[in-house]
């Protein structure tokens, strides 16, 4: 196998793991005057999509390891099956291939200047993971740390009207300046599309915005960045965790069982792809009527509890149900930058500082 096929592999098995995630593949057929000819499998197969796929995601891939490369086309058919040796025994793979034995985890670089990265993710959608995400950076902030907050909730941006940014990033040179809001840095792709469109992308695009979120945007000298993830398991997850060491994640819940049993995969998720779990928050936990002070779970009770004993994680913190908190997220003013001294905001440096201790020694 030649130097430049090598190179090749190694960008194919970087984009691997996202196509099969939606259904699809990818083979190399050939590489013949610098030009690299594919096949896409299963789903990809004859997708409307293919064109994107291929400038967005494989192409990308492959010119990042094998930069020599002029191009990457579709071939017309999948390659020829391996032809066996004299012995008849088929061609072992070559075990010094990049990507041929390496786990795709390997690759992880980190990002200059930000010493630690959390992942604040969510079995499904509707717990309230990014009003989570939001105030957790901002209680980051309080207790005297820079802080950057990348929304990678390529289909739900809220980051930015939640924290009420108005200015877009600017563009220096060929990098992309985050926009700031409440002594935070920000980026979200909320600032490049209009906000009545909806993001309809295969997998592979949006694997480029969280790299380019990644690697594109000048963060500048950050104790840690926030990541809030779509809800699930999907590319965004997979592709955040190939490309920078994660340093642990946060799982966000609500009491109740369905809320549960997707909670439960996305934790067996990031031990898959060896990112440590930091604990669960319970949010919606319980509300407080405000004529009697009752106590009541509209949600269930416990559920939280159960998760951190079941998988021998922490419960960072329960976060009440309750109208402020949503009030401030709406208008744009967080609940612990409007009320500082509110007992909910209290409950996300209680977390916060739980959350801390566990990276204290890269800071």
């Amino acid at each position: 196998m030649s130097d430049v096929q090598k190179k090749v592999e190694a960008g194919l098995a970087e984009i691997r793991p996202m196509l099969e995630a939606d259904g699809g593949g990818i083979e190399l057929v050939k590489i013949e005057d610098d030009v690299v000819y594919v096949y896409l499998k299963g789903a990809c197969q004859g997708c409307p999509s293919a064109s994107s796929t291929m400038t967005d995601g494989v192409e990308v891939a492959i010119k990042k390891h094998a930069p020599e490369i002029k191009a990457v086309r579709l071939a017309d058919g999948p390659p020829a099956p391996a032809t066996a040796s004299p012995a008849g025994i088929a061609d072992a793979p070559d075990p010094a291939a990049p990507g041929a034995s390496k786990e795709p985890f390997e690759n992880q670089k980190s990002i200059g200047g930000v010493k630690t990265i959390i992942a604040v993710a969510s079995g499904k959608g509707g717990v309230g993971k990014t009003t989570v995400a939001i105030n957790l950076a901002l209680a980051f902030e309080q207790l005297g740390l820079k802080v950057g907050l990348m929304d990678a909730d390529i289909y739900g941006p809220n980051v930015p009207s939640m924290l009420g940014v108005v200015k877009s990033p600017n563009v220096s040179g060929q990098r992309i300046l985050p926009s700031r809001a409440h002594n935070i840095f920000t980026m979200s792709i909320a600032f490049f599309v209009d906000p009545d469109q909806a993001v309809i992308w295969r997998g592979p695009m949006v694997m480029r915005a969280v790299q380019q979120f990644l690697r594109d945007v000048e963060w500048g000298e950050l104790d840690v960045l926030v990541v809030d993830l779509p809800p699930g398991t999907g590319d965004a997850q997979l592709t955040l965790a190939m490309e920078v060491p994660l340093d642990g994640a946060v799982i966000v819940t609500t009491p109740s069982e369905v809320a549960l049993q997707d909670v439960r995969r996305g934790i067996m998720m990031f031990k898959q792809v060896k990112v440590p779990v930091f604990g669960v928050v319970e949010n919606m936990s319980y509300y407080v009527c405000p004529h009697c002070n009752r106590e009541t779970a509209p949600f269930a009770q416990g559920g939280g509890k159960a998760v951190s004993n079941a998988f021998k994680i922490p419960l960072l913190g329960e976060i009440p149900l309750d109208a402020e908190i949503r009030a401030a997220g709406d208008e744009g003013t967080p609940i612990i930058v409007r009320d500082p001294d509110a007992p909910q905001s209290k409950k996300f440096i209680q977390i916060a500082e739980k959350v801390l201790e566990k990276i204290k020694d890269k800071l």
